[in-house]
């Protein structure tokens, strides 16, 4: 047997896998993300938040985030700190 038919054979299963295979950041919620201003309308006192992506801090009344990574998956935010901690 030689090796050539075998490595291609190999690849091709390969690749059909890759073609069936889903994808990791797929989610099955049909629950659309929640936005910064609902986010922040129902968690009142937080004052820095994050979506993984951006940092967020609440500053003179406006949320003021940093630039989001290059390689990000958003998330839900999340409150990192309320006032008074």
């Amino acid at each position: 047997m030689t090796r050539r038919p075998v490595t291609a054979m190999a690849c091709l299963f390969a690749f059909a896998l890759l073609c069936m295979a889903r994808p990791l950041w797929a989610d099955d919620s049909t629950e659309p993300m929640q936005s910064m201003q609902a986010f922040l309308r129902d968690t009142p006192g937080c004052v820095e938040f994050t979506d993984q992506c951006s940092f967020c801090r609440i500053t003179d009344g406006k949320a003021m985030c940093t630039t989001p990574s290059t390689a990000c998956i958003k998330r839900d935010y999340v409150c990192t700190r309320k006032r008074g901690e």
